[in-house]
């Protein structure tokens, strides 16, 4: 199996981090508009990319407050669909702080701390013709993180 792996250095608190990947509202500001459900098997998170996609359905396996939030993808969809590659594969978000180097400098806007995630979407078939453009697709929607979180 592989993994994708990203870390995103962000210029804003840990705090605004987590509330920005631990519910629907704060997915919904900088991914896509999401909901929430709590089910049987527990809290769900959905969003629909597209018609041709169907709705995309994240399990919440662990909300860890300002340090991890792991999603288990539970939906399945058309073969036609980069998120068909996605049913049965887990979304971690792991937070943690470092000293920002800008801040050293003398770079003015800089605060003392940066907050960097860690995200890793485990569980890819290696051969997916999928692998490629979602890895790629996932540094875009990450950057929207870190723009959305540093403009608070």
């Amino acid at each position: 199996m592989a993994n994708l792996d990203h870390e995103v250095w962000i210029n804003a608190p840990v705090a605004t981090v987590y509330q920005a990947i631990s519910s629907a509202e704060g997915l919904s500001a900088w991914w896509a508009p999401h909901t929430a459900t709590e089910t049987d098997a527990g809290l769900v998170f959905a969003h629909h990319p597209g018609p041709e996609h169907g709705e995309v359905q994240m399990k919440v396996v662990e909300l860890e407050p300002d340090r991890r939030v792991e999603l288990e993808v539970v939906s399945t969809h058309p073969k036609s669909s980069p998120a068909s590659a996605w049913t049965g594969t887990h979304l971690v978000f792991e937070i943690s702080e470092r000293e920002n180097p800008g801040a050293s400098r003398g770079v003015t806007d800089a605060s003392p701390h940066l907050t960097v995630l860690d995200f890793r979407h485990s569980g890819w078939d290696e051969s997916s013709e999928y692998l490629g453009f979602c890895n790629f697709a996932w540094g875009q929607v990450l950057m929207a993180l870190q723009q959305w979180c540093e403009s608070k």
